[in-house]
């Protein structure tokens, strides 16, 4: 099978170059290789489709559902209220910010928790006069460590575990790969606190020459029974301290411009609040708070179910010279207007008389189904629907982190295994509506679960055609035959392909290389699994390494140069530091 070998060589080369160099999506990449290894006959069918089926991919998709549901709940923010109160340093401000990041990172998706530490950290660092920029890059390679401590912390540990026990037919349990990742995290935690105070920037004025976002004015009315009743503005978290420009509040029918903030909120309040798209979209998760228009013009969709949908007013759309009241816009879209900006900027007045004009961008609560109806519609242009902008199910927070222990208990304590403890979790779940199935859909990523499927095939055809057994001998003999420095080499390449591509990729090709070298050794191959687990999900050169980099690349101010800087420091670390644990932990022989 010589030119086999030599043609799935060189089309992996070239994914990896493809990956590295352009912006087409890593999953057409990876689908495309797999395709060609299948058109010229060296995978068949089966062999080809055979990841869609590896528990370890169902299992990704699995979980995707159970983070959305705790991120549906608000239960994530059950421990922002860890980001108050005044700290003395710098790196005291990085710990209380890390240590909360990486446990959640343990067992749910980073990126959602990083997401929604994004502008709790921001408001935060303003508060206690601390550049933002010397906290993002922490919170993400908290997020980043987090994910190195159970099975379930990255998608790569998932799918290379899962391969490895339909390959070697022993599983690997949930806490164990924590033997290397909790004392590697420590470690990193400490190159941070030290590091960061030379190598990380004050990015402070780039971030304040960004260009001005849109403001919007939007109008909340606090609930009766509402938590925020007796609460004063500022114990509320509506003040200036956490970033939200309250306008004025009208309390029966008086609007009071000049906002105290030890000013106490009674109920039926009506609160004006001005700034950007973020803004309006964390307001309609405050519990308690709901938007006027809501209260008044009720829709059929359930607020749970519902999406924000920005529109801008076209010059046919029938409503122009009418107030948004007057014109039934409810009635006729279906949809409530909880905010509108006009050139860029807020709009005085309640938003209920506000006369709509052509251009106005309009903030609308709706269902899903609005976008889909309407992206072509000549009353509107320039319809986007907002990420993860759906009202979230704040009752159901506790109950959701409780679904999420159980899950845990059942796959590390009852040997349950982690497929069918997050089947259970999922359907649960689903069963007590903490996530719709329409939500549920939408919280699964396509692109990674597609990037799985197809490495899995691409490494199939690396171990058959006797790719993956010439490479390996490759690396095996440029470490002399060396366990610890054939590791140690395995683990480098690893982290070198995860920063340039898909870790999953990297993980997953790399694989049948690791097991290869084993047999070659003739020594154990769990170190070297774990090797390649610890590798894939350390990235930290690079802000287009790893998702959580590139999430706070634009909140934090920084250049590419940035994460460089510590991000190299801190891989040459991590890969001494996994070099010495791994072989101590799980024994060659």
């Amino acid at each position: 099978m010589e030119w086999q070998m030599w043609f799935t060589i060189g089309s992996v080369v070239l994914m990896f170059v493809m990956l590295a160099k352009t912006t087409i999506g890593p999953e057409w990449i990876c689908l495309g290789t797999l395709t060609l290894l299948l058109t010229v006959g060296i995978l068949k069918p089966e062999e080809a489709i055979a990841g869609a089926s590896n528990k370890g991919m169902l299992t990704v998709a699995i979980l995707f559902i159970v983070a959305g549901a705790i991120q549906r709940t608000g239960a994530i923010k059950l421990v922002t209220p860890f980001l108050s109160g005044r700290v003395k340093s710098t790196p005291a401000a990085q710990f209380r910010l890390m240590v909360p990041t990486s446990i959640l990172s343990a067992f749910l998706n980073n990126t959602p928790v990083v997401a929604i530490f994004i502008p709790a950290v921001t408001a935060w660092a303003k508060k206690i006069k601390i550049p933002v920029s010397k906290l993002m890059i922490p919170l993400s390679y908290a997020a980043i460590l987090g994910g190195t401590c159970t099975v379930i912390g990255t998608s790569t540990n998932l799918v290379v575990s899962g391969i490895y026990e339909t390959t070697t037919g022993i599983e690997i349990s949930f806490f164990e790969i924590a033997k290397v990742g909790v004392p590697s995290a420590t470690i990193m935690y400490c190159i941070i606190f030290i590091l960061s105070r030379w190598l990380l920037p004050d990015r402070s004025s780039a971030i304040e020459q960004m260009g001005k976002p849109k403001e919007y004015t939007t109008e909340m009315i606090v609930n009766p029974q509402s938590n925020l009743i007796g609460k004063t503005i500022v114990e509320a978290g509506l003040s200036e301290e956490n970033e939200i420009n309250l306008i004025e509040i009208i309390r029966a029918g008086e609007a009071m411009p000049a906002i105290d903030p030890s000013m106490t909120l009674k109920e039926d309040d009506r609160m004006v609040f001005a700034g950007g798209v973020d803004l309006v979209s964390e307001l309609q998760k405050v519990k308690g708070l709901t938007p006027v228009m809501d209260r008044l013009f009720e829709i059929d969709t359930p607020r749970p179910d519902r999406c924000l949908v920005e529109a801008v007013v076209s010059k046919a759309n029938q409503l122009i010279g009418r107030s948004i009241v007057g014109g039934h816009f409810r009635q006729i879209y279906n949809a409530v207007v909880i905010a509108v900006s006009r050139g860029g900027n807020q709009i005085k007045g309640t938003i209920g008389n506000i006369v709509l004009q052509e251009g106005d961008t309009l903030l609308l609560e709706t269902h899903p189904s609005f976008y889909m109806r309407n992206r072509r519609s000549q009353h509107f242009h320039l319809i986007s629907q907002l990420e993860d902008s759906s009202a979230l199910r704040h009752g159901k927070a506790i109950f959701s982190v409780a679904v999420l222990i159980g899950m845990v208990l059942l796959a590390s304590v009852a040997g349950l295994g982690m497929f069918k403890a997050a089947a259970i979790a999922a359907a649960v779940l689903l069963i007590t509506r903490c996530i719709t199935p329409a939500q549920a859909m939408r919280s699964v990523d396509m692109q990674v679960l597609l990037v799985i499927i197809a490495a899995f095939g691409i490494g199939k055809a690396m171990e058959i055609t006797g790719a993956a057994e010439f490479i390996a001998r490759t690396m095996v003999g440029m470490a002399a035959g060396n366990p610890w420095l054939v590791l140690s080499l395995l683990y480098i390449t690893t982290s070198i392909l995860t920063e340039m591509v898909t870790n999953n990729a990297a993980a997953l090709i790399l694989f049948p290389i690791s097991m290869a070298m084993a047999s070659q050794l003739g020594v154990n191959v769990t170190p070297f699994v774990f090797a390649i687990m610890m590798g894939a999900s350390a990235s930290f050169a690079t802000p287009i390494g790893y998702q959580c980099n590139m999430m706070v690349f634009g909140p934090g101010g920084y250049r590419f140069s940035d994460f460089l800087k510590i991000g190299v420091p801190m891989n040459l670390s991590m890969w001494i530091v996994a070099s010495i644990l791994i072989p101590l932990i799980w024994s060659f022989h």
